[in-house]
């Protein structure tokens, strides 16, 4: 496969880098650009071009999106405008660029690179990668097979979604130390454990950069690992998907 771009939307920042489908390593150096306010569909189409042109790619693109995403159309808006509810955000984007590009759920992209490079690698059962970051995201594979657009930060917890109490926006929010905050997470991680039994979970998002300081305090009874693209998994996963690798 050749080289392509991964373009990852989040609720705080959008990333791009040209990615090597191979390996998942970057090619490029990580761009970054604040995600408007309304992140609007054209807003972010703008956004995402600008990315394009800074780095000054032509090939394929990959594209994630915080959102229930079928055959690229959007269904749920999660941390960005309503507005991208029903929006072919696959032809938006190759309008707005110009390129070849593929969209999907930001954490089923995170999850593809972790289980085709990553550290769910060859790893067989039910594995389940965790973005925390703005939200949580969540992608769910069962002997290699995703099951698409799981969203399971949305899981009621604390009287609404678990990511507005468990998401590391949450520890930044409210000033929580490391060990306030994880026992949240461990709280969030249970209820997930009781829900699908996971062999793995893989933990991702910026907040995977300090996994040492977390990570040991959670009890799960699955082997929990960090992410091997910590915040660069959509990327990764975007890159190749856009390069060929199938979604399922």
């Amino acid at each position: 496969m050749r080289a392509a771009m991964g373009i990852d939307v989040g609720g705080s920042g959008i990333k791009g880098a040209v990615v090597d489908p191979a390996t998942g390593e970057l090619l490029t150096a990580r761009l970054r650009v604040a995600t408007p306010t309304p992140a609007t569909p054209k807003a972010v189409a703008r956004a995402a071009t600008r990315l394009v042109a800074r780095v000054g790619w032509d090939g394929p693109l990959g594209f994630t999106i915080p959102s229930v995403v079928r055959r690229g159309v959007v269904y749920s808006a999660a941390n960005i405008a309503s507005s991208w509810i029903g929006v072919d955000a696959g032809a938006l984007i190759e309008a707005a660029t110009g390129l070849p590009a593929v969209v999907v759920n930001d954490a089923d992209a995170a999850g593809l690179a972790e289980m085709r490079v990553g550290a769910g690698r060859g790893r067989p059962g039910v594995v389940l990668l965790l973005t925390f970051g703005t939200g949580i995201g969540s992608a769910l594979f069962v002997d290699g097979t995703l099951v698409p657009n799981t969203e399971l930060g949305h899981l009621v917890m604390w009287g609404g979604s678990a990511e507005l109490k468990a998401g590391a926006a949450a520890k930044t929010r409210e000033g929580l130390s490391w060990d306030k905050w994880a026992k949240r997470v461990d709280r969030y991680l249970a209820y997930v454990e009781r829900l699908f039994s996971p062999d793995l979970l893989i933990v991702g998002g910026g907040v995977s950069r300090d996994h040492q300081k977390w990570v040991p305090l959670l009890h799960c009874r699955a082997e929990v690992v960090p992410a091997r693209f910590r915040n660069n998994a959509g990327i990764v996963g975007a890159a190749l998907l856009a390069a060929g690798e199938p979604l399922v």
